[in-house]
C-alpha cells in the first residue's frame, strides 16, 4: 500500500472498536488486514472462538467458522518481542509459522506464552469493553459479528 493506514475500526453491534496498527512490528500483516478490511472481507464475519480470560478470534471471511481464510497467499511470520497482553491484536495461524492469512485474535488478559510465536499487528485503543462483551464459546451459540471493518 502506498500509505499505511493508522487505524482499523471494527463496528460491532454495540459500537466501534478502534485498533492502532503497528506497522513497526508487522508491516506485511498490517497491509493485509487493511486491504481485506477495505475490500469488505471482514463485514459480517463472526468471532468464532471466544475464550474467557484468553482471547477472541475472528477474521474467517472464507467460511466464518475458523476453518478458512482469504484467497490471498499466506504471510511469512513477522514475530516480535511485543508482549501479548490485554488489547493486543495478533494473527491466528496453524502449527506452521508462515500460515497467517486473514484470521486474527484480540487478547483479553496476559498471554505472554504466545510472545515471539505469533505476529502482533495492532492494539485496541478504544472499545475493549465491546470485545469483553462478545458471546463466549468455541464457537459461541450466537456469535458476535463484525458488522463492518475499515482501515483509515
Amino acid at each position: 500500500m502506498a500509505d499505511t493506514p493508522e487505524t482499523l475500526t471494527l463496528t460491532l453491534d454495540g459500537g466501534d472498536v478502534t485498533i492502532k496498527f503497528r506497522p513497526d512490528l508487522a508491516p506485511k500483516h498490517v497491509e493485509r488486514i487493511a486491504e481485506l478490511a477495505n475490500e469488505g472481507f471482514y463485514d459480517g464475519v463472526p468471532f468464532h472462538r471466544v475464550i474467557p480470560g484468553f482471547m477472541a478470534q475472528g477474521g474467517d471471511g472464507g467460511n466464518g467458522d475458523g476453518t478458512g481464510g482469504s484467497t490471498k497467499p499466506n504471510l511469512k511470520a513477522e514475530f516480535s518481542a511485543e508482549p501479548h497482553v490485554r488489547g493486543v491484536c495478533s494473527m491466528a495461524r496453524t502449527n506452521q509459522p508462515d500460515t497467517a492469512n486473514s484470521q486474527f485474535f484480540i487478547v483479553f488478559d496476559d498471554a505472554r506464552f504466545l510472545d515471539k510465536q505469533y505476529t502482533v499487528w495492532g492494539e485496541v485503543t478504544d472499545g475493549m469493553d465491546l470485545i469483553d462483551a462478545l458471546p463466549k464459546g468455541e464457537p459461541p451459540k450466537t456469535p458476535g459479528k463484525i458488522v463492518k471493518a475499515r482501515a483509515a
